[in-house]
């Protein structure tokens, strides 16, 4: 790595940090809206912009590129299908979530169930963030950044002392974003980073495609259409990592949840300056996602065209883009892909941060606590779970290699009962606590047992999906059975305006006809005929 690259990669990452001072430097963070939702004041683009960068991080780049290489362009399920997800989530979920006011997602759980659901579902939260989110994001981020910028080679070390290097230099740059800057400085620096990833990310497929073409990128797509029309494929079949199936049962349920219901991802959106900011900024990323398969999936087919069947698919994307990244602009890509894992990581621990400071320390151990006391207790928390998961980040390194795809499968214990919950709470109005109790216990008790357990052979999908109909069935049934003493009614609590976006139906339905365009010109009656 020449002086270039790293004076490059150093010029925009202090960038990015110095516009992210620069647009906080005034704002209020001794108050909990102040420093958890950046003062209710996000607007469309600043919301987009953070969902993408939350969302987005190595493990996609590289990990989806893989799929595209060892398999077809189906997986883009995870990408294009999230935008009927973060329609739904325009048209129902936000309108409800401001309107209650709320702060953090389980906050809803105890105005419509009771205290002992909400801090149920914060520790299943907690979790997830702790032990199977901040971790892999760091240790992913590190091996990434490692493989395509050779950082033990430049710093003459081990690759263990390289990951290491890397980890503690993502966690303690992500730390001071997430604990000293809160959520505001998170979201701008998402933002910024977001264009860079965009810019960046596009670059790589297109370089990619010129070269393939021998210098045109017309030739580049002949290519791929002539010699490897399979992978163009968006119908997954049963072998597939997304057989099409999928799409309408876990598929649907696992994107809904995690636009709709995560803790990381929806505080960007309840911190919207009014519902009319939050409901365009959710529908922008909407169609934002559904570029996704240009940068996440397409180079992976197109290292498959280019190096042929031979690679790991986990090094086709480095590999395409060593070979066709100039070598003037790879600080600059360097610096875009350490912003899209800083992004990750630090949404998640200033998430994390929310929900262990005001749903565990404040009604556990200081009921009466003002705000200054609970941001500084929050950050105190922040910084221990930022050295927690930088020391354990590396150690994924020496665990056996199925530990990752198990990493995967331990989301399935708690995205899908929770938003099973969530839904039934807003769309019932006298179904009681304990059903959403027991819902969560069946729901992650046959869902451990066929994964640990017993072999179903179906796709774990398929099975969130069928849990899915049976908990709703369960709870319903419950609270026939059963049913609270008053019908729950949503409380008027809002603290920004209501007024709805007047573009929203249209626009959310243009972004599902896009998708559906989508899917039926990468089918078998699309170009593929």
């Amino acid at each position: 790595m020449n002086a270039f690259t790293v004076v490059s990669f150093l010029f925009f990452t202090g960038f990015v940090a110095l516009v992210a001072w620069w647009f906080t430097r005034k704002e209020k963070l001794d108050t909990q809206d102040g420093y958890f939702l950046g003062g209710r004041n996000l607007s469309a683009w600043v919301i987009a912009g953070s969902l993408m960068l939350t969302n987005l991080s190595t493990e996609q780049l590289v990990g989806l590129n893989a799929q595209g290489y060892s398999d077809t362009i189906a997986v883009m399920g995870w990408e294009v299908g999230s935008a009927i997800s973060l329609v739904i989530v325009a048209f129902f979920l936000l309108p409800r979530y401001m309107k209650g006011g709320i702060t953090t997602i389980p906050d809803f759980l105890e105005d419509r169930y009771d205290f002992n659901t909400k801090q149920i579902v914060t520790i299943l939260f907690l979790f997830g963030y702790v032990f199977n989110l901040l971790p892999p994001i760091l240790y992913s981020g590190a091996v990434a950044i490692n493989g395509l910028f050779d950082i033990p080679g430049a710093l003459g070390v081990s690759r263990t002392v390289g990951i290491w290097i890397t980890v503690f230099a993502i966690g303690i740059v992500g730390s001071i974003y997430a604990v000293f800057g809160g959520l505001k400085a998170v979201a701008v620096s998402d933002t910024i980073n977001g264009v860079g990833l965009l810019i960046g990310g596009l670059m790589i497929p297109i370089l990619g495609l010129f070269a393939l073409g021998d210098g045109s990128m017309t030739n580049g797509i002949q290519t791929i259409v002539q010699d490897s029309p399979e992978k163009l494929n968006s119908v997954g079949g049963p072998d597939s990592p997304v057989p099409f199936g999928t799409m309408f049962t876990g598929m649907l349920l696992v994107n809904l949840f995690y636009w709709g219901t995560a803790q990381h991802i929806m505080q960007r959106a309840i911190a919207a300056k009014n519902l009319k900011e939050g409901q365009k900024g959710v529908l922008i990323a909407a169609f934002l996602k559904l570029l996704g398969p240009v940068f996440l999936i397409v180079p992976g087919i197109i290292a498959f065209n280019m190096f042929g069947p031979g690679l790991e698919p986990t090094d086709a994307y480095p590999s395409l883009v060593a070979e066709v990244l100039p070598a003037p602009l790879v600080g600059f890509f360097a610096a875009v892909l350490f912003g899209a894992i800083l992004s990750s990581f630090n949404s998640a621990l200033n998430s994390s941060v929310t929900l262990i400071a005001l749903n565990i320390y404040k009604p556990y151990f200081n009921p009466d606590a003002p705000d200054k006391v609970v941001v500084r207790k929050g950050k105190f928390v922040g910084i221990i779970l930022a050295v927690f998961a930088m020391c354990i980040a590396p150690l994924i390194d020496k665990v056996p290699q199925g530990f990752f795809q198990y990493l995967q499968i331990v989301n399935g214990f708690y995205n899908v009962p929770i938003f099973t919950i969530l839904i039934v709470g807003y769309l019932t109005k006298r179904v009681p606590s304990i059903a959403a109790k027991i819902s969560l216990f069946v729901f992650i008790s046959i869902y451990a047992t066929t994964q640990l357990v017993w072999d179903t052979g179906l796709h774990f999908l398929h099975i969130l999906g069928i849990l899915f109909v049976l908990c709703t069935g369960l709870m319903l049934l419950i609270g026939k059975l059963r049913p609270r003493d008053t019908d729950f009614v949503l409380e008027e609590k809002a603290k920004v305006d209501m007024t709805p976006w007047k573009l929203v139906y249209p626009v959310g339905l243009a972004a599902t006809a896009a998708m559906v365009v989508i899917y039926l010109l990468l089918s078998p009656i699309g170009i593929l005929s």
